[in-house]
Formats: structure tokens, C-alpha cells, sequence
């Protein structure tokens, strides 16, 4: 008699494994068709050459601004296709929403207060309100669909980061293709420099602060608390992007602008270095803390601990992989670390009680998905074993391998996660960090 195999906890059925990437295909085909309407409503203002020129122009600094939010996002990088849909939400709808409702508000304004109020009171009343509403609409869309790959405040101005980058980068062709076609604009070098050098992370830093916001509703258990959290970024962000505005439409002076330049939004600026700064040493004593736990569960091994405690060794040990086995086996190890920390930020937001009602399940997921990334990086060449420097201590064992369906027939050696039933047994501490040499 033939019995057929039932799919092991936390493994997607093949129908749920198609509309994970049905889905996501699907949105990104609908936000790029939105960006496709954007760019021939530009044009159409602006002229062919405007559109040509002002979009190899935006170009330059929205590569650097895009990869700093990347290299912000280094401890637990975001899936690529969400970050992407998280530009071309900010390129497309976001634009083509702003466009249509700020154009409109600016018409209404000139018909109830005059020929002109438009364009002086839409930047400052309607363009801040709608602009960062949209914007955020991305982020309180994560919030809701996809809460488990939003960890915290660094997640938050990630992709508030992008989603913004993503904006700016229309926006930028359209203002640069205005200085081609228009003389009496300020010229393409001087709006280039204002806005691709002077202040490239303006619209980047009025959406973090909703990106904070949904950094720190994630982390909270009250829902009543998440809204607030949520709707005080979100008032922050338009209350910095109206001044803004407010800046370059009713300064008597460039003197006065830059004023309002130098004294509040480069201090914000520098402010919100701090708090990425300050998240990131965070993000690493959680995982640092976690480590342990997971090598006296078998889930790692001891001597990799130093090893994923610290990025710039993660980032050797995945370059010494790459030199030996090519670049397959230094994905392969990517992704395990990428498993390990996620894994560890779960198990971080159950013990802070972020979650609760689905803490086991979500646990189960995150070391199922740590343990299948591990079998695939065992199984290219030399990918960990360069980490096995030392015998492990006496009573480690490595957890069982998985079936080919991912699941496990033998019980794993793991204790319960905090929050679920107790916290991991703490490691034989034989095995000294500090003698761990290759992988420095």
C-alpha cells in the first residue's frame, strides 16, 4: 500500500508556494506600469529631451542613497523583491497619486483663493499631507501583511529609505527636465546640485520618521499603541516636509533657506545617524545574546559563534568561502546567517511578548527555515566547514539532517524559545572566541 507524505510543520504547500511568487510578480508588473504613466505624464510637461536628460541626471545621487539604506540593512538584509517593490512603489504610485492630487489641490486653490494660490500654498498644505501619506501607506501595508519581515526600527527606515529614494527619483526627472525645457528655471546644474548634492536625503528623511514609527509599533504588544506609533511618524514627517517646502516657496533669500537648512534638517539629519547607529549596535547584542543558546541547541555549530556575533567576520568568512568554493557556496552562507539573525530577532520579539498568539509557529518557521539554509550550505563545498576550527564541547551534536521536504523525522534537540517555555541551556564555555584566528 502506498501512503503519501503529508508536508512537514512550517513547509508551504505547492499552492501557496505558487502565490508567493505570483503575487509578488504581480504587484511589481503593477507598480511598474504605474511608474510607466508617471514618466509619460512627465513627459508630456516637460518634453522627450526633459525626460531623457532629467532621468540620467536623477540617476546619480539616487544610487548612493539607495545604498546607504543597503548598507544600513547589512545585519538582516530584506527580501530583494520587497525592496524593489518598495522603490517602485515610491517611483510609481506614489508619484502618479501625488501628481494627480497635488495638481488638482492646486487647481481648487487658484479657483477659491486666486490665480497663483496654488502654486504657493499646495507644496506647504496639500504636497506634505499626501506625498508622505502615500509613501507610508507601503510601510502600514508591511505592517499588516507581512509583519514577519519587519523586525524593528532599522526594517522601518530601510524601507521607508527605499520607498522614498524611489520618489524622489521621479520627482527629480521631473523638476530636472523642467530646468532643460524651461529658461527661466534655475538651469540643470543648479537644480542637480540642490537636489542631488545639497539635500538628496531630504524626502528619505521625512519618510523614516514613519519608517521609525513602524519600527517601534512592531515592537509593541497593544495595537492601540502600534496606531499612535504609526500616526506620530507619520505627522513628524509632514510636518518636517512642509517646512521644507515652506522653505523654498516663501524665503525672501537663499540666505534664509539655507538657515532652515543648516539649523534643522542637518541636525535631523545627523540625528537619525545616531538612532541608525544606536539600532545597529542593538541589532547586534540581540544576536550576540542569542548565539549561545543556538550553539547548546545543536542549531549551530560552537565555533561559528564568534564568527556570526560579528559583521566584518561574517562578511570574511563569506569571502574566504567565495576565493575556495565560488560564489553558490558564499551565497549558501549568506543565506545561513541571513537564517540565523532572523531567527534570533524572532525569538527577541517573543521574549519582549511582540508576539504572542503565533510565537510557536512563527518560532518553528524561523528555525526550520535556519535549519534547511544550513543543510544547503553543508552541502556545498568547504561553505562551513572553514568555521569548524575546534572540536566542539563534550555533549554537542549536530541537529539531524532534513527530509527532502524540509521537514525533520527526528525530533530536534532543541529547548523552547523564550516566551514559549523556557530560555536555551547555556553552552559549554570551553570553546575561547577569542581563538578563532583565520576568520577575523
Amino acid at each position: 500500500m502506498v501512503v503519501s507524505a503529508l508536508p512537514a510543520p512550517g513547509t508551504p504547500a505547492p499552492s501557496a508556494k505558487r502565490r508567493g511568487v505570483l503575487f509578488p510578480v504581480a504587484g511589481l508588473v503593477v507598480l511598474a506600469f504605474c511608474v510607466l504613466i508617471t514618466i509619460g505624464l512627465v513627459e508630456r510637461s516637460v518634453g522627450p529631451a526633459g525626460v531623457l536628460l532629467g532621468t540620467l541626471c536623477a540617476v546619480l545621487p539616487v544610487v548612493p542613497v539607495v545604498a546607504t539604506f543597503l548598507w544600513v540593512d547589512r545585519w538582516e538584509p530584506e527580501p530583494p523583491r520587497l525592496l524593489l517593490g518598495a522603490f517602485f512603489w515610491g517611483a510609481g504610485l506614489s508619484t502618479l497619486v501625488a501628481l494627480l492630487i497635488n495638481s488638482s489641490a492646486s487647481t481648487v486653490l487658484d479657483a477659491a483663493a486666486g490665480r497663483g494660490a496654488g502654486d504657493v500654498l499646495a507644496p506647504v498644505l496639500v504636497a506634505p499631507v499626501v506625498e508622505e501619506g502615500v509613501k507610508g501607506l507601503f510601510l502600514v501595508g508591511l505592517l499588516v501583511f507581512r509583519r514577519r519581515e519587519f523586525d524593528g526600527v532599522v526594517d522601518g527606515i530601510v524601507y521607508a529609505g527605499i520607498v522614498a529614494a524611489g520618489f524622489a527619483f521621479t520627482e527629480n526627472i521631473l523638476y530636472l527636465g523642467r530646468a532643460v525645457s524651461d529658461p527661466e528655471t534655475a538651469g540643470v546644474l543648479a537644480t542637480l546640485f540642490m537636489r542631488g548634492i545639497a539635500s538628496p536625503f531630504a524626502h528619505p528623511l521625512f519618510t523614516c520618521m514613519i519608517g521609525i514609527g513602524a519600527g517601534i509599533a512592531v515592537a509593541s504588544r497593544h495595537v492601540g499603541f502600534r496606531v499612535l506609533a504609526v500616526l506620530i511618524g507619520y505627522a513628524v514627517a509632514i510636518v518636517l516636509h512642509g517646512l521644507w517646502n515652506a522653505a523654498s516657496v516663501f524665503s525672501s533669500s537663499p540666505t534664509t533657506f539655507f538657515e532652515i537648512y543648516v539649523f534643522v534638517m542637518l541636525p535631523l539629519f545627523v540625528g537619525l545617524i545616531v538612532l541608525v547607529v544606536f539600532a545597529r549596535r542593538r541589532e547586534a547584542r540581540i544576536v550576540t545574546a542569542e548565539l549561545p543558546g543556538f550553539a547548546a541547541a545543536g542549531w549551530i555549530a560552537p565555533s561559528e559563534v564568534p564568527l556570526l556575533a560579528d559583521l566584518s567576520r561574517r562578511r570574511g568568512w563569506r569571502a574566504l568561502v567565495q576565493r575556495r568554493s565560488g560564489r553558490s557556496a558564499a551565497r549558501a552562507v549568506a543565506d545561513y546567517q541571513a537564517a540565523v539573525t532572523e531567527l534570533a530577532f524572532m525569538r527577541n520579539r517573543i521574549d519582549r511578548g511582540a508576539v504572542r498568539e503565533t510565537a510557536r509557529t512563527e518560532h518553528e518557521e524561523k528555525l526550520r527555515a535556519l535549519l534547511r539554509a544550513r543543510a544547503r550550505a553543508i552541502g556545498m563545498p568547504d561553505a562551513l566547514t572553514s568555521a569548524w576550527r575546534l572540536p566542539p564541547p563534550p555533549g554537542w551534536e549536530p541537529p539531524p539532517p532534513p527530509n527532502p521536504d524540509g521537514g525533520h523525522t527526528r525530533p530536534l534537540r532543541a529547548p523552547d524559545g523564550p516566551g514559549l517555555s523556557g530560555a536555551p541551556a547555556q553552552p559549554d564555555t570551553s570553546e575561547a572566541p577569542g581563538r578563532h584566528r583565520r576568520l577575523r
